[in-house]
């Protein structure tokens, strides 16, 4: 049996620990069509708690009760990108000229250039309301799923919103998906199409139970054919602290373990798999995630690693000898690049598995 465990970013893992019913909202405005409140949903959380994972679960969905679906990540033009998407499907669906290659793109005033044919210089809007009432005539619709918003400008995300916005109160049937860190939807939020966007329905991810962890590796592991003891199951999935990336991570290492020792675990083959998921993650998330932050940012979460549990904000100061605005200033940075979250009433903790220890180990090589 290949192994299951896809420790790929947005990769669909071999079992939604925890996610059970979040969708179901959506699932049911496919259903109901225009308007219905699950067909603008916006997904939130930390790095990699499984935002991306979620958007390609309500991809699926979406296609198999026969919608299409535009899936962009929030790079910069990303608009006139879903422009070109719906051309493409609007020349599939509709009766006109054969699919030509596009060279030139107006999005309605949005001061967005790609490339469409002169005789096909149809706004934005006007090409999304074609391709909605055909596929609205087909008893479907059209969803957009929008990946990392906090990577891109607001502007073109609230753009896409108002247009959104518009598509709606004519009856057509679209469904609007964002994911982002928490922060960056927060920030949209307070935007001019706050109204509109405060009625949709939120998805906010956090971390697996723990049991729900164990019982999930119990049962692919018994499907494998893997020998592995109740305990030694126990212990991987606490390694994990129920976050899916780490979650997917010790699954593939624990099977890469298993493989080799005819398909039996034993306490120093769990072992080498943790150890190694730890420092995958450590690599891929940890270290990236700390890349482009600046020497002060920095200071802060130092400050923060020398305690077990949440920090208060008093304690950060004092160790950074900062005044309480500049320590406000660096915890709302960091919050909004995701690395950190509130953990009540003027304490914060780390929002990613292994920095904390990280953090230790560099400060002290």
């Amino acid at each position: 049996m290949r192994n299951p465990f896809k420790p790929t970013a947005g990769a669909t893992p071999p079992d939604l620990i925890g996610r059970a019913g979040l969708l179901d909202e959506f699932e049911y405005g496919l259903q109901q069509g225009s308007g219905a409140p699950g067909l603008l949903t916006i997904i939130t959380g930390s790095r990699g708690i499984g935002k991306t994972v979620m958007l390609s679960a309500a991809e699926r969905i979406a296609g198999t009760h026969g919608w299409a679906v535009i899936s962009r990540t929030a790079n910069p033009g990303f608009l006139a990108g879903i422009g070109d998407d719906m051309l493409r499907l609007v020349e599939e669906l509709g009766d006109g000229p054969p699919t030509r290659k596009i060279t030139a793109f107006s999005a309605a005033g949005f001061g967005l250039t790609t490339q469409l044919p002169q005789e096909r210089s149809a706004d934005w809007r006007r090409t999304g309301n074609e391709l909605l009432r055909l596929l609205d005539a087909k008893g479907t619709g059209l969803v957009i799923t929008i990946d990392e918003i906090h990577a891109v400008d607001r502007t073109e995300i609230s753009q896409l919103a108002a247009e959104v916005q518009h598509f709606i109160r004519d009856g057509l049937p679209i469904g609007l998906i964002f994911a982002g860190l928490p922060s960056a939807v927060s920030d949209l939020l307070n935007e001019g199409v706050a109204t509109f966007l405060r009625r949709a329905d939120r998805i906010n991810l956090h971390e697996a139970a723990i049991a729900e962890v164990t019982a999930s590796y119990s049962e692919l592991f018994s499907e494998g054919g893997i020998d592995v003891s109740p305990g030694l199951v126990s212990e991987a999935a606490e390694a994990t602290e129920g976050y899916p990336f780490l979650i997917q991570l010790v699954g593939y290492y624990l099977w890469l373990e298993a493989g080799k020792a005819n398909w039996k675990l034993d306490e120093s083959g769990v072992h080498r798999a943790i150890s190694a998921a730890q420092r995958r993650n450590t690599l891929v998330v940890v270290e990236s995630a700390l890349s482009d932050i600046s020497d002060k940012d920095r200071e802060f979460l130092d400050a923060m690693a020398l305690q077990d549990g949440s920090s208060a904000a008093g304690l950060i100061g004092n160790i950074m000898t900062a005044k309480p605005n500049v320590v406000s200033k660096y915890r709302k940075r960091l919050i909004a690049a995701g690395l950190i979250e509130s953990a009540g009433y003027g304490r914060v903790d780390f929002a990613i598995p292994g920095l904390r220890q990280y953090l230790r180990e560099t400060a002290s090589a």
